[in-house]
């Protein structure tokens, strides 16, 4: 009884294209936003915000952007951490090499640097799809690995091969501090999160997700595919490569190409698979279960009195890890969104039987 919308009338186009049209869902994000900025840095400790919240932040970005691409649009996905280490390798060129250059833009730039490179590894898509097209934004990982690794240029001559920054600030706001850190990471998430949102409601998010359905039938109905696949590629990337500008920027502060290996490219698809393909909250969802998960793991046997060495407690962590994703996803293969879904719509009939 508390989650009905009796009595919510819509009298207005605008009130009816609302974002969050029920007032309980309004009131509940309202919340969740007053205790992220207000109650979460007067309480977590330094250890919470460096391993859990500001991953999460940044992993959340990235997993929106590759849902973009995979869930809306249905464009599989390999590459997703080459685009974050070019987003990140291309804010860290802008940073040192233009004298003055404010933190966002320089995140924003390397952002944009992404949006260029996978709009190239984009192309194939307008010809090829499915596994073909996986193995061919896998190209865009090896490619950049040799690149980052090889050309000197793009670290600024560096002769270990790994940059680091330091020293962020933002209109004269210095981020040093893991608290500084965590916010300017949750307004950023915060307003990306909402312009995506925006973005998959409009005209173009409904002829990604025409073309995800049957591309044949979107092309009869008017809609260019090569409009449709190169934009979602450039949003995607746009995206990401923020997102991997703020890992290193501010998760990581040093890095080398290893940071945005496979693993990473991986890890985010299994984010976007748990979560829920095609929701923006989905991608939320996954990226709080991968990091979660292996925390918890990692925890339990220390909890239960278990003596376990390092290297064993590693294996059992990968073993889990991946016997609890095959079990999710054959429990609930359109992942954790569509749970959160169920539980709303039983909560509107409750008490009655559904």
């Amino acid at each position: 009884m508390l989650y009905r919308e009796n009595g919510q009338f819509k009298t207005s186009y605008a009130a009816d294209q609302q974002i969050f049209p029920i007032l309980q869902d309004r009131v509940v994000i309202g919340l969740l936003l007053a205790v992220a900025f207000v109650a979460v840095p007067a309480l977590a400790s330094e250890y919470a915000f460096r391993a859990i919240l500001i991953p999460f932040l940044i992993l959340s970005l990235a997993a929106i952007g590759l849902n973009i691409l995979v869930g809306y649009c249905g464009q599989i996905s390999l590459g997703t951490g080459a685009f974050m280490a070019i987003g990140a390798y291309g804010a860290y060129n802008f940073l040192v090499r233009i004298d003055g250059m404010p933190l966002l833009l320089a995140v924003v730039l390397g952002g944009v640097c992404a949006t260029v490179v996978g709009v190239v590894f984009g192309v194939p898509s307008l010809r090829i799809k499915g596994l073909y097209l996986a193995v061919a934004t896998l190209a865009a990982q090896f490619f950049t690995d040799w690149a980052f690794l090889r050309i000197k240029w793009f670290t600024n001559d560096s002769a270990s091969g790994s940059v680091s920054v330091s020293g962020l600030s933002l209109l004269g706001w210095q981020i040093d501090t893991p608290v500084e850190k965590y916010l300017f990471c949750l307004g950023f998430v915060c307003v990306c999160a909402l312009l995506a949102k925006n973005l998959v409601r409009s005209h173009i998010g409904r002829a990604w997700m025409a073309m995800r359905d049957m591309d044949v039938a979107a092309a009869v109905i008017g809609i260019r595919p090569i409009h449709a696949k190169l934009s979602a590629f450039a949003v995607s990337s746009f995206f990401v490569g923020m997102a991997g500008a703020l890992w290193g920027f501010v998760h990581l502060g040093s890095w080398e190409p290893a940071a945005f290996s496979i693993d990473r490219s991986f890890q985010l698809l299994f984010m976007v698979i748990i979560g829920g393909l095609g929701s923006i909250m989905g991608s939320f969802f996954g990226a709080a279960f991968i990091v979660l998960l292996p925390i918890f793991l990692n925890q339990v046997p220390a909890m239960l009195g278990i003596p376990i060495n390092t290297a064993l407690a590693s294996h059992l962590e990968a073993m889990i890890f991946g016997a609890l994703i095959v079990f999710f996803l054959i429990v609930e293969p359109h992942g954790l969104a569509r749970l959160w879904s169920t539980a709303k719509e039983k909560l509107r009939l409750w008490p009655f039987p559904h």
